[in-house]
């Protein structure tokens, strides 16, 4: 059983870090342009057009300032769950931001759109991921194991 948690646990870290680092790269259009297969925005003005609709009582620039703050945000917390460095702290914050996209996509987009892209399920993965003891594979192990 402990083999699987410990699996489990790196598991998720990878899976939502890059579930992080992956759409940070289609709005930046590292993926590819917009409209080609499996290109969500394919460019930074597309997202900020999606921030926008998700934020409607924001002007346009605001929206823009938003976009880059959770990108930022998105890139920060996506490589400290890959690496495996202040997991819990990360894992936190990845709730926090998931959180806030889907309750804003339940609002301003409908109630199925936090459901088809699962956005609530990233939000409790995160949170589940914060309460776990420990964290193999990790930078954390390693600088407890020194400590």
């Amino acid at each position: 059983m402990i083999n699987t948690q410990q699996f489990a646990q790196m598991f998720l870290r990878l899976a939502l870090g890059i579930g992080f680092i992956l759409p940070v790269m289609d709005r930046l259009g590292m993926l590819g342009a917009p409209g080609e297969p499996n290109v969500g925005w394919g460019n930074w003005t597309n997202f900020v057009d999606y921030t926008n609709s998700l934020m409607p009582y924001l002007n346009h620039d605001i929206a823009n300032v938003m976009g880059i703050i959770a990108t930022l945000a998105e890139v920060l917390f996506g490589v400290l769950l890959i690496i495996g460095f202040k997991t819990r702290l990360s894992a936190y914050g990845s709730f926090a931001l998931t959180l806030s996209f889907a309750l804003s996509m339940l609002i301003f987009a409908g109630y199925r759109a936090p459901f088809n892209y699962s956005v609530f399920t990233a939000s409790a993965a995160s949170l589940l991921l914060a309460t776990i003891p420990f964290y193999n594979w990790s930078i954390d192990k390693l600088l407890a194991k020194n400590n």
